[in-house]
């Protein structure tokens, strides 16, 4: 019995202590690819200013040449400007980013080592977030990795729920930035069948099927479902013996 009751606090562990378990962060390639990102906008930007300028200056200097002077003399500072401008947004975000990165947590492992029945991610500076996504609400688990992915050698996992993906576009979580994001995603999976099969990656297709209850103890949900599995089952009983009077 004693065992049994720690089992139980394993697969589902106190609220105080789920956020202490076992817990592992993106690589600093993440830092690394989100700072050359930061870097192409103020190039973005800096490029959309002299487009915007030397046009500008090409449609006065149609009228009147002498007029295209204007560019030439404030041309160093406008650029110098402009410049400015930028830095005043890039070095912060420079200086932010790692911090940002750094405090990312993501977990699947209980303080025993045991797996969790969800995954757990922390992110955020200032207004944290702390979200858990149980296991038994995801419907699909997909790995993407982008241009700026592939440079650094990370990718992403995204994880899609029944109730997120009906209301907006798009992964309710994301796990990003990991040199290891397929074989975290072989994990998540592999532990996923324990709770719900079968599952599906990518465009997989499966038949319907009806997941055991219930999946945890002491919810609500699953104590009603299985009170109305019961008398469902009553009801089919009782029919098949009227049937046979």
């Amino acid at each position: 019995m004693g065992k049994e009751n720690e089992k139980a606090r394993v697969i589902k562990p106190p609220g105080e202590k789920i956020t202490s378990g076992r817990v592992f962060k993106p690589s600093k390639a993440l830092r690394n690819k989100m700072w050359l990102q930061q870097f192409i906008v103020a190039l973005f930007f800096y490029v959309l200013f002299l487009v915007f300028v030397g046009g500008i200056g090409t449609i006065i200097g149609l009228d009147d040449p002498s007029k295209f002077l204007w560019l030439v003399t404030w041309w160093v500072p406008l650029n110098i400007g402009m410049w400015i401008f930028n830095l005043i947004w890039l070095i912060p975000a420079w200086v932010l980013t790692p911090i940002y990165v750094g405090r990312i947590e993501y977990s699947v492992i209980a303080e025993s080592g045991e797996t969790m029945p969800e995954v757990y991610v922390r992110k955020g500076i200032i207004s944290i977030t702390r979200k858990h996504v149980p296991f038994r609400t995801i419907t699909n688990i997909s790995t993407t990795a982008g241009p700026f992915d592939r440079l650094f050698g990370i990718g992403n996992i995204n994880i899609e729920t029944a109730g997120y993906s009906g209301q907006k576009s798009g992964p309710e979580e994301k796990l990003e930035g990991f040199e290891f994001y397929e074989e975290l995603r072989d994990f998540i999976l592999q532990e996923l069948r324990k709770f719900r099969a079968p599952y599906t990656i990518g465009t997989e297709v499966v038949s319907r099927w009806e997941e055991p209850v219930p999946k945890l103890p002491e919810t609500l949900d699953d104590e009603i479902l299985l009170t109305l599995r019961e008398m469902r089952e009553i009801l089919s009983e009782i029919a098949r013996k009227l049937e046979k009077a």
